[in-house]
């Protein structure tokens, strides 16, 4: 167990909880990358950033809460669970994400979340869209496309 890797997860997870961006980042390396089902590979601190900001952007009234952090001195692991409005169907959202973490320097090199894209299709999106095409990889598609999209948009 490396304290100072769990340490820094948290810092992490508080600082999202108070969507503290300046925080946020300094638990990222510079090199750092995110992936999740959404957004796919997301490379480099300041395109990471810019996709938090626009994720939290469209989550009114984020709430988030982790547990069961873990660490060595190369990877971690977190449960972590997001609640929220979607900002685009007005849909309350209660997603359980299982986070991977990698460290490079004492900062988070690679940051993947994993969740049930399904599930949250149905929660955010609602009938028809989340019901009926949530789990088909057409409509992944477009969701994923949306998001890098926007993502573009701001960075």
């Amino acid at each position: 167990m490396n304290d100072r890797h769990v340490a820094l997860i948290g810092a992490f997870y508080d600082a999202l909880g108070r969507a503290d961006f300046a925080a946020m980042e300094r638990c990222y390396h510079p090199e750092v990358s995110f992936g999740d089902p959404i957004f796919q590979e997301v490379e480099g601190r300041d395109r990471v950033m810019a996709m938090w900001r626009l994720q939290l952007g469209v989550r009114d009234g984020l709430r988030s809460t982790y547990c069961d952090v873990t660490a060595d001195d190369f990877t971690g692991t977190a449960h972590w669970t997001s609640r929220y409005t979607f900002s685009s169907t007005g849909r309350e959202v209660v997603n359980e994400i299982d986070a991977l973490f990698r460290f490079e320097d004492g900062l988070i090199v690679r940051h993947h979340d994993d969740f049930d894209f399904k599930r949250w299709s149905k929660m955010a999106l609602g009938r028809p869209h989340g019901l009926l095409f949530g789990w088909t990889p057409m409509w992944r598609k477009t969701i994923r496309d949306r998001a890098t999209q926007r993502l573009d948009e701001l960075s």
